[in-house]
């Protein structure tokens, strides 16, 4: 069976859902880890360099892999999730609210097929993407430069430096919108199906069997999340418009500005302005985020704090459940948070 590494813990879940009884995936994020800023350890680096298949979300989310990728010389086979074709990709709000209202009604309206459109066909997956060969220009195709990317201009300490900039580019939290997943599933099927055309139809089976439990998965979320309605929250970190967007949540906005920055003195007063005018139905703490600016923002108002979100699974179990168990975790906290009152 091919060797495969998966950098966080959402990939290892899909990629999971690939394999199925075929094999396991390699995690390298540990638990608790941030995506965006991870030491690896030498025998980490080591699966990186003798693995048949590296399979990522990209340098946006975490240019620590990326640097390791280009560091151990890997001769496998590349997967940039971000990179995959069919992917829909969104920019950063950079604090403000997100188009949350502009088509999630009419993009509902998919009719339990909108698989059909993420490529079923896995061997031209495998040809269209190009992962061994032109991994590279489609890095340059989606500003994915290593040397420029806002990440390593930021820093990773999350509550000592990189205060109140601006975070612009791409927003690599593109696995909160179930069909990105999806596609990512056909994606991964490909790529195994390359390295392991004997158990080709089993690949291409789990994905399929995954994408239409991701079309229930959809409905569930919307479901539990409709009670929120239009009402607005405020996350700490600009890591949901990929959900908000679909399943018409309304961010406010956050707490910080960046997915590496600890939020600065001016920008804790307009947050704390914004909640003192009232109308913020609830404020969720994150994990790898301090809480004590939520504190800070809240005090001498009555808006309620919901629970510590964990967009990219990282407190979870690790898993094929992994992904189903975050999305309908953040579905709930949110829902309970906002309908409390």
């Amino acid at each position: 069976m091919p060797a495969v590494v998966a950098d966080t813990p959402v990939v290892h879940s899909l990629v999971a859902q690939v394999m199925g009884d075929l094999g396991t995936p390699t995690l390298l994020l540990d638990r608790g880890g941030d995506p965006h800023s991870f030491q690896l350890r030498p025998s980490q680096a080591q699966a990186i360099a003798s693995a048949d298949a590296v399979i990522w979300v990209g340098p946006e989310l975490a240019p620590w892999m990326g640097r390791a990728i280009e560091g151990t010389g890997t001769s496998g086979r590349v997967l940039t999730l971000l990179d995959v074709e069919g992917v829909t990709l969104r920019a950063f709000a950079d604090g403000h609210a997100h188009d949350h209202d502009d088509d999630h009604d009419d993009d509902h309206d998919h009719d339990h097929d909108h698989e059909d459109d993420h490529a079923h066909d896995h061997d031209d997956h495998a040809e269209a993407h190009g992962h061994d060969d032109d991994h590279d220009d489609h890095a340059d195709a989606h500003d994915h430069d290593h040397d420029d990317h806002a990440h390593d201009d930021h820093g990773h300490d999350h509550d000592d430096h990189g205060h109140d900039h601006a975070h612009d580019g791409t927003d690599p939290h593109a696995w909160l919108d179930p069909r990105n997943a999806s596609v990512w599933l056909g994606a991964i099927a490909a790529d195994l199906s390359a390295l392991d055309p004997d158990n080709a139809t089993i690949y291409a089976a789990n994905a399929d069997a995954a994408q239409a439990a991701l079309v229930a998965l959809e409905d569930e979320v919307r479901a539990t999340l409709a009670p929120v309605g239009d009402a607005p929250i405020v996350v700490f970190h600009d890591a949901y418009g990929y959900f908000a967007h679909r399943f018409g949540v309304n961010v406010a906005g956050t707490i910080a500005l960046g997915d590496a920055a600890a939020p600065g003195a001016a920008r804790l007063t307009e947050m704390r302005a914004m909640l003192s005018d009232g109308g913020i139905a609830c404020v969720f703490p994150e994990v790898n985020h301090t809480s004590r600016h939520v504190d800070t923002v809240i005090e001498g108002t009555d808006t309620r704090v919901g629970a510590m979100l964990d967009p990219a699974g990282v407190e979870m179990e690790y898993g094929p459940e992994l992904y189903s168990t975050l999305m309908r975790t953040l579905a709930t906290q949110i829902a309970d948070c906002v309908t409390e009152g």
